[in-house]
């Protein structure tokens, strides 16, 4: 298979190329595990597909850089070349150990969120960055010092500061003592402008924990660390009015919530590429798909879960 700027648009080359380094791969892997260690062979042939996939990334950001690809260009190759990895991997996933709805339901919304994040990480727009978040810990010593500086500020008694300090750090030890991640799934900025990202292929019933979690976050970015961070939450799903955990998210004041075709319209905003058209011309999954795999997913009920 020949790397050029046009692979973008062979994506029958690109999967006959993939499922051919699958099939070497599985080989290999079945004499290794054997028939039974379905568990095993599912992750063995992920991780083949998978390093397979990033060599090709690889030679593709190489090519780009040294002929001076358009963004976009390399976008739309990076893509398709991903695109086709995920229709593989469910083909071998599905041979070595069958989907069930639930683990296929969320392994197709697990897909969803790093195939997003490439239009962030080969942006069309010249002033998108990724930046690295702040690490709680920092924070914490940064908002301790001030405090502390500013106490030493006030008219009272060395031992009422000392008391007061005692006070504040009790404060600390109950707010830290779980550790507190500021990292969410995508972090970019804008000029000065920061922007903070997570991503849900749909709410649940059982989002209470995950809920209050970003809650703390986004009031830690936005009361703390500065009012130049946005916190934002593209969800894949269309809005589900009736859920009360992303209805809060929602109305929450320091979370931009958006669903469904909002989400595609962000990130055409943000990154500059129109992630919603490429999905709609390129992501064709029950035609891509290999007849033994989409019989299985028509006899189970699954077909419905290949929704972008």
């Amino acid at each position: 298979m020949k790397i050029n700027r046009n692979l973008c648009n062979q994506k029958n080359e690109i999967l006959h190329y993939l499922r051919d380094r699958a099939a070497e791969s599985y080989e290999e892997i079945i004499k290794k595990h054997g028939e039974r260690d379905y568990k095993k062979r599912a992750g063995a042939i992920n991780k083949a597909i998978i390093n397979t996939v990033q060599n090709l990334k690889t030679i593709i950001i190489q090519r780009s850089i040294a002929h001076s690809w358009p963004r976009a260009e390399t976008l739309n190759n990076v893509l398709m070349i991903t695109y086709c990895s995920y229709v593989v991997m469910i083909e071998y996933r599905n041979r070595a150990w069958a989907y069930d709805y639930m683990a296929f339901s969320r392994r197709i919304g697990e897909l969803w969120e790093p195939f997003c994040k490439l239009c962030f990480d080969f942006p069309v727009r010249n002033d998108v960055e990724l930046f690295e978040p702040p690490l709680f810990s920092d924070v914490k010593a940064m908002l301790q010092q001030e405090i502390r500086d500013y106490i030493n500020t006030l008219n009272i008694t060395d031992p009422e500061k000392k008391q007061l300090l005692a006070y504040y750090d009790k404060v600390w030890g109950l707010v830290s003592s779980g550790g507190i991640k500021l990292e969410l799934d995508l972090h970019f900025k804008i000029d000065d402008h920061l922007y903070n990202v997570d991503f849900k292929s749909g709410f649940q019933s059982n989002e209470k924990g995950n809920t209050n979690r970003l809650l703390l976050v986004a009031s830690i970015y936005k009361n703390i660390i500065g009012a130049s961070n946005e916190c934002l939450l593209f969800v894949r799903a269309k809005e589900d009015e009736n859920n009360h955990y992303l209805q809060t998210l929602k109305n929450s004041g320091i979370w931009d919530v958006f669903c469904g075709e909002e989400t595609y319209e962000r990130i055409k905003a943000y990154s500059g590429f129109d992630l919603a058209s490429w999905v709609e011309t390129n992501i064709q999954w029950q035609k891509d798909l290999e007849p033994d795999t989409l019989a299985y997913f028509n006899d189970n009920d699954l077909i419905k879960y290949l929704l972008w």
